[in-house]
């Protein structure tokens, strides 16, 4: 058997995965599947167990990209318009959790181990892709180019940090939704029932649904509309210079609402899962050029400024998810959407609600719940706080 295959290497990444995903069953997600399936990888690389384009060879990543933007489109067809509208919050506490990161980063690592490393390192630890390419262009441009080495860990392994700790709060919370639903459906059973009048004789028979003649909601049609809402995302954020996902996350939200998609329509097209998969083999492929060399080299600098960063933010989400009234456990949560943002966000809230969830129903109640503010969370910071955060930062080098 060759590694070369791409069958094979798709089936030796699934097997992290499968096994990551039964850890995370067995600990009921509190050690989340993409924490073991990260490890698990890097190990195999380092270990040369694995080549380093085994991801690629797979051609999964390649599909995962493909699908991202429908997957989006989707997630907007699970969030009503009218909670888009009550998501200021979340915004809210996304940039005070990268704000109070920021704050508390700076001086600690300029003491520590000097500016230039310092501002290395922020921007990626509270945002994504877009920010480690504006560091470490700026940061090559000033002449720092041994320095290049820590956003590029940072942004690799800073979600290893982030996912263990957003699930435990998230779940939580997700706990205390439960048990405010069980109390509340109980009483609500019970003044139903009050309610209900006592029928004497025959029961009213309802009448049949009306087969409509032509269904046009195949899997087929249903695919088509979802790459015709990421094909405008994509167009517009061309246009815009606003990243293409949140306009696909939009265009979702606003379909749904004209009734042009929908409601859960990736489910129903039989495709979330193939495209949850396929993000998370993107994930996982974003480690690969991770070195052990690069890693022992730079840990004492990398490891100090994501963990200072992640009390930083954990601070933050906590001081304003309490001035915003929000419960501080999904405050905390979204705030760490920072250190890994999307996919993996959308990935932990179905991990937490399957594991939380008694039932089918209850699962996707809590998934409808949970997944809204940690999606426009992620959103928030990883494609806006710090691109802004390390544009203004490194401009100071």
């Amino acid at each position: 058997m060759t590694i070369n295959e791409p069958v094979y290497a798709a089936m030796l990444v699934l097997a992290l995965i499968a096994i990551g995903e039964i850890v995370s069953i067995l600990t009921r997600a509190r050690v989340p599947m993409l924490l073991i399936a990260i490890m698990g990888f890097l190990i195999l690389i380092w270990t040369g167990i694995f080549p380093e384009d085994i991801v690629d060879t797979s051609s999964f990543s390649t599909m995962g990209t493909l699908l991202t933007g429908p997957l989006v489109v989707h997630l907007g067809t699970l969030i009503p318009l009218t909670l888009m509208g009550k998501q200021y919050r979340t915004v809210l506490i996304a940039l005070g959790g990268a704000l109070v990161a920021l704050v508390f980063v700076l001086p600690v690592i300029t003491m520590l181990f000097g500016y230039e490393t310092a501002v290395a390192g922020t921007g990626p630890l509270v945002g994504g892709i877009v920010a480690f390419i504006v560091t470490s262009d700026a940061i090559n441009a000033a002449g720092y180019e041994y320095l290049v080495a820590i956003p590029a860990l940072v942004l690799a392994i800073h979600k290893l940090f982030g996912l263990p700790v957003a699930s435990m709060f998230l779940r939580k919370y997700a706990l205390i939704l439960r048990a405010k639903w069980d109390q509340t459906d109980s009483s609500s059973y019970i003044a139903a029932a009050a309610e209900v009048p006592l029928h004497h004789g025959a029961e009213a028979v309802s009448k049949p649904k009306v087969r409509k003649k032509y269904e046009f909601n195949t899997a087929n049609i249903l695919l088509f509309k979802l790459f015709v809402g990421a094909s405008l995302g994509t167009v517009l954020g061309e246009l815009t210079g606003i990243s293409g996902t949140i306009w696909c996350l939009f265009i979702g939200v606003i379909g749904t609402k004209v009734n042009f998609y929908n409601e859960n329509i990736m489910d129903k097209a039989k495709a979330s899962s193939i495209a949850v998969l396929g993000t998370i083999f993107i994930v996982i492929a974003s480690m690969s050029k991770v070195s052990l060399t690069e890693f022992l080299h730079f840990i004492p600098q990398v490891l100090t400024i994501i963990i200072i960063g992640e009390i930083g933010i954990l601070a933050g989400g906590f001081i304003v998810s309490k001035l915003v009234k929000w419960h501080p456990y999904k405050g905390m949560s979204l705030a760490l959407t920072a250190m890994f943002g999307f996919p993996a966000d959308y990935i932990l809230c179905q991990e937490v609600s399957r594991s939380v969830g008694r039932n089918e129903e209850e699962e996707k109640r809590l998934l409808n719940e949970l997944s809204p503010p940690m999606l426009i969370g992620g959103f928030t910071t990883v494609t806006v706080a710090s691109v802004i955060i390390a544009s203004i930062l490194v401009k100071t080098l």
